[in-house]
């Protein structure tokens, strides 16, 4: 039965391989604003723990979140991570509703040993994605004849494509027996499109169409700094504390604007662009080896963070995540005793504002399972997540999010014995 389990987690990640080829992860009209959807760069695993993971230190999984964790990889493995997540989503307002879905192949990334106390790891996530469709009609008065009125009507159409993608390389140093710091650095690319069109056609009138793309193209660096504290006690009781840390920094961005009405032109601003200053703060609980528990709050100021020169646009974004992981018996000669269970919940804000709205705080649901391969150390992951965005009076998203992951966990880096 567990078998037929695995082989069917295996064809979904197959499929969704296929699928994501050229997919966006998002139709959500609320990707118009900022950057798009920022995307917090989790497994599977801290996914299907509320997306607790500064405080994860873990030998059996990769951790970007805190690069002080890849020390704590054990000096013979290599480790190989790639996940593909799909998403259902409803949208709703007073208008009525709608229902997409969308599949992604999210990241990839890697880590392996360079000695006993410097672990290494390098990937490629995502930072945002941008994606929506949607219109709405209109009519004008048209002057002339006022004993018999004429009106002109319109579609105006919203699109958005693109997001911004990340590649990092990362070292994890421990020191003494108790402490670890890290330090990953990112570079990033990518572009965001707005389009807007406006369409005209009316009996008697020739049709016409005025459309205008804007997009934000960056290319920058950025690094994460992170430190993590951790010990055992009395062989049952592992706790560790982590922290993380981005220094505010330029976002070498344009902003690039194409009028396709007549006459056809592109602009080019120089606008400023920032990223903010970000910390987060992990405590993660072990007992016995079975039992785990995650708390993470995190903060990204992105109210004092130049978004086309200015700061009226961004507001700070908070975020608080709880976890949970349970092992009946992680050395257990059955197979189901090596299971892990999952489960959390998140609680953030919305980094940007919408005018004449007030901002309401997004919520996930999530739990998952681990499942180990009989023969070897390698693990199929699952999370789900419910969530919701927004407000049903103005626009809502209620969403069901599920990610899929192998973490191939091999060892490399011993000699064979003849």
């Amino acid at each position: 039965m567990l078998n037929k389990i695995q082989a069917v987690l295996l064809s979904f990640l197959l499929f969704f391989v296929q699928l994501s080829v050229g997919q966006n992860n998002t139709n959500s009209p609320y990707t118009r604003y900022g950057y798009g959807e920022l995307v917090d760069v989790n497994s599977a695993e801290q996914r299907a723990m509320g997306g607790t993971a500064i405080g994860m230190r873990n030998g059996s999984l990769i951790n970007a979140a805190n690069p002080a964790s890849y020390s704590a990889v054990d000096s013979t493995t290599f480790m190989f991570d790639v996940g593909l997540t799909g998403l259902f989503s409803r949208f709703s307002d007073p208008n009525g509703s709608k229902t997409t879905f969308n599949s992604n192949l999210e990241y990839v990334n890697l880590q392996f040993p360079v000695t006993k106390w410097l672990g290494f790891s390098a990937g490629m996530l995502p930072y945002s994605f941008s994606g929506y469709d949607f219109h709405d009609t209109d009519s004008v008065l048209m002057p002339g004849n006022n004993s018999n009125p004429t009106y002109a009507y319109y579609t105006r159409k919203y699109m958005g494509t693109g997001g911004i993608s990340q590649v990092y390389s990362g070292i994890g140093l421990k020191l003494f027996n108790h402490v670890s710091l890290g330090l990953n650095a990112y570079y990033m690319f990518g572009d965001v499109t707005n389009s807007r069109a406006v369409a005209f056609s009316n009996d008697g009138f020739s049709s016409s169409t005025s459309i205008q793309n804007n997009a934000i193209s960056v290319s920058n660096f950025r690094f994460r700094y992170g430190v993590q504290f951790f010990h055992t006690f009395k062989d049952k009781h592992d706790v560790t504390l982590g922290l993380i840390y981005e220094n505010k920094a330029p976002f070498n961005g344009k902003f690039i604007q194409y009028n396709l009405a007549v006459p056809t032109d592109t602009i080019t601003y120089g606008h400023h662009f920032e990223l903010p200053q970000m910390l987060g703060v992990g405590l993660n609980y072990t007992f016995n080896k079975k039992l785990t528990l995650s708390a993470d709050y995190s903060m990204q100021q992105w109210g004092d963070a130049l978004f086309f020169g200015k700061t009226d646009s961004l507001s700070n974004r908070t975020k608080i995540a709880l976890g949970a992981e349970y092992i009946p018996d992680p050395r257990g000669n059955r197979y189901t005793d090596r299971i892990r269970y999952r489960a959390g919940l998140n609680l953030h804000d919305p980094y940007y504002k919408i005018p004449g709205t007030n901002p309401v705080k997004n919520f996930g649901i999530t739990f998952g399972v681990g499942l180990p391969l009989r023969t070897s150390n390698t693990m199929l992951n699952a999370s789900f997540e419910y969530g919701k965005s927004g407000e049903r009076s103005v626009f809502r998203e209620d969403y069901f999010k599920f990610t899929l992951n192998a973490t191939f966990n091999e060892n490399w880096f011993f000699k064979r014995k003849l």
